[in-house]
């Protein structure tokens, strides 16, 4: 009997000021992901920039661009669906954190633009307004692969359970989201989410944070992760630059729906979640 099991890796990059860097070691790290048996490899938020509302408009390209380009050769030459962390996005005057996908043959297979702007103040600790720069995105985002449907949410999308249950009744059965997390929120609610997305809607769910720079603006929190459809979570990086591995297994999402049949009891005549407007 053949189980639906594909490798999955993430990669916990660490992220400089020289773009060429970044882009050199992402490119490196996704063969090495890809030599050892990834199929799809997920890149962090923001993995071309250091993270911060004063970098994103020295750093921000347009889609396609420099970026892109290396992102695209670097998920043709391995074979690989790339998911491409996010880069900061210049449209039409506006800036976007974006997320880019590409296919095995290193086609464009969809663009996530954060729909969450990360805009939070927690008084003494942290101050971060993204909507000072950014602007949002408007429409979700899922592509398909050979193994599963997968959705792709940015950072504080994580935080907003009604995306995760839309792309998971819409067949979703993995969840990517780069993200970076720092070091107020990271501690308490960055592996809580993800287990929380994951056991909502009985899916596998990965993040990709980039590695923690203790020298940094913003300091990463790090401890990217893969959870199973159980909660579990079977794969987590420590603080500092790595790839981490997590076999996704299909016949178990399969079984946890069939244990804990919970798509099917839902009481669809009393509530419901539903897109507006369609990607």
């Amino acid at each position: 009997l053949t189980r639906a099991i594909f490798r999955l890796a993430v990669v916990q990059l660490h992220v400089s000021k020289i773009k060429a860097d970044n882009l050199g070691r992402a490119q490196k790290l996704v063969k090495e992901a890809a030599g050892q048996g990834a199929k799809v490899v997920v890149l962090p938020e923001c993995f071309n920039s250091p993270y911060g509302t004063g970098f994103f408009a020295e750093y921000a390209e347009k889609i396609p661009g420099e970026s892109t380009k290396v992102l695209s050769e670097a998920a043709k030459d391995c074979g690989v669906y790339l998911v491409g962390g996010s880069i900061p996005e210049e449209d039409g005057g506006k800036l976007y954190n974006s997320c880019s996908v590409f296919g095995p043959d290193g086609k464009l297979l969809v663009k996530h633009r954060k729909i969450h702007l990360f805009d939070i103040d927690v008084p003494g600790k942290i101050r971060f307004q993204e909507s000072e720069t950014l602007s949002p995105g408007n429409s979700l985002s899922m592509f398909e692969t050979p193994f599963c449907k997968v959705g792709v949410g940015i950072c504080y999308d994580i935080r907003f359970a009604e995306l995760a249950h839309i792309y998971a009744k819409k067949g979703c059965q993995l969840l990517v989201y780069p993200g970076a997390f720092n070091m107020t929120t990271g501690p308490v609610h960055w592996e809580l989410l993800q287990r929380g997305r994951a056991v909502d809607n009985q899916v596998y769910v990965a993040t990709a944070s980039p590695a923690r720079d203790e020298s940094a603006s913003y300091v990463a929190w790090g401890h990217s992760s893969v959870v199973n459809p159980w909660g579990e979570v079977i794969a987590k990086a420590g603080p500092e630059e790595s790839v981490v591995y997590a076999d996704i297994d299909l016949q178990y999402l399969a079984d946890v729906r069939q244990q804990i049949p919970i798509t099917t009891q839902r009481r669809n005549d009393l509530y419901s979640v539903n897109s507006v407007q369609e990607g």
